[in-house]
């Protein structure tokens, strides 16, 4: 049977390849870069995606996992990502998709209208951006829910959240 977790892993390869795409592509107009956390607030996650930043935080060692652990309980009524610290994600290589998508040139649905969007501090110097450096949210979610769907019926657990805190994926769900 393969592993709870592989068609997750296959689509955040895939997110990251266009993520990269993207930025190669935009060059100099993408400024964000490591130490950049102005979009970094507080989220929900789908369970697949907490499963997999459960995973990672039980493989580190236990004086790493335990000293994130505390941070994030001291973080988790902010407004800002629990998991931050000194403008760093302390789980990077397994944040979230839509944390993979951030800064990045992006368009979505609201209210039947497609709208775009980009963090404002890129594309300064350009007005118009090709399809192909856009990240299409709906179509992500989309892909995502539909992942996230697979992971539940594939799960034992019957009473998973729809969505979760990153403080409660880390510390555990609060009382």
């Amino acid at each position: 049977m393969p592993h709870l977790l592989d068609n997750y892993k296959q689509l955040v390869a895939r997110v990251d390849a266009l993520c990269d795409v993207i930025s190669l592509s935009l060059g100099k107009q993408i400024t964000c870069s490591a130490g950049c956390s102005s979009c970094c607030t507080s989220i929900t996650i789908f369970p697949v995606e907490a499963a997999a930043m459960r995973k990672a935080l039980a493989g580190l060692p236990g004086q790493e996992a335990r000293e994130i652990i505390r941070h994030v309980s001291e973080h988790a009524d902010g407004e800002r990502c629990p998991l931050l610290f000194q403008h760093h994600c302390l789980l990077y290589e397994v944040r979230p998709i839509i944390c993979r998508t951030h800064g990045l040139p992006i368009i979505y649905t609201n209210n039947d209208q497609r709208n775009s969007d980009c963090c404002p501090l890129n594309m300064n110097d350009t007005e118009a951006v090709s399809g192909s450096h856009v990240v299409d949210l709906d179509k992500l979610n989309t892909l995502l829910a539909a992942v996230n769907s697979i992971y539940l019926s594939q799960s034992e657990s019957t009473d998973i959240p729809e969505r979760l805190t990153i403080a409660d994926v880390i510390t555990g769900p609060s009382s």
